[in-house]
């Protein structure tokens, strides 16, 4: 699903990313269209500007999220400044890109947006983990994940999928989605896209 104020701009992306094999279920022009419209299609990713007119791209990634769970939204805006980054993943985005991107970086985020990987424009990344791990720093103690679950984690914070994960520990991809759930609960975090930010933060996506 595409969400930006600008219908030219709109629908050239959404023809875009059609004329790429991926299907465009909905487009929207503003925060509360965008809201109303995705429980409706219900979208693997969402691509959503920041700016939109009168109403804001961060309200709108906080509505889709808090409905739709296991749908993805990657930023895509003319602003690379940090306090924005910052606020859209804050507000539950799982990667950032800036406009300048092209056609094929476009679809390239896409695609890897929908296998859970977050994705940013190049010098973002540094910035995103740096601001996270400063936060973490200053938060309360969480608490204690067992050594399979942190395993588990490093993996998910990669962008591998269950039944990857599952390849590499000799698991089945269900005894996998079980380690997942119990660090989401034990954690209080709510999807597997504030599950890689946590990773982030802690430095466990770190090679």
């Amino acid at each position: 699903m595409v969400v930006d104020d600008h219908p030219i701009w709109r629908e050239g992306v959404a023809r875009d990313l059609g004329e790429r094999g991926l299907e465009v279920v909905a487009t929207a022009p503003d925060a509360g269209a965008a809201v109303r419209i995705a429980p409706a299609v219900r979208p693997d990713v969402v691509l959503m500007d920041l700016n939109l007119g009168e109403t804001s791209g961060v309200d709108a990634i906080t509505g889709i999220v808090a409905t739709l769970p296991q749908t993805r939204v990657l930023v895509l805006s003319a602003s690379g400044e940090h306090a924005d980054v910052l606020e859209a993943l804050k507000a539950g985005a799982t990667g950032y890109l800036v406009k300048s991107a092209s056609v094929d970086e476009l679809v390239d985020a896409v695609q890897r947006t929908a296998e859970g990987v977050p994705v940013f424009t190049p010098g973002l990344a540094g910035l995103v983990l740096g601001e996270y791990r400063r936060i973490a720093g200053d938060g309360p103690a969480v608490p204690a994940l067992t050594d399979r679950e942190t395993e588990v984690l490093r993996f998910v914070a990669k962008g591998l999928t269950a039944k990857q994960i599952g390849e590499r520990l000799a698991v089945s991809h269900r005894t996998v989605e079980s380690h997942v759930q119990n660090t989401l609960r034990k954690l209080q975090l709510h999807n597997r896209s504030q599950l890689v930010r946590y990773a982030i933060e802690q430095g466990l996506a770190d090679d």
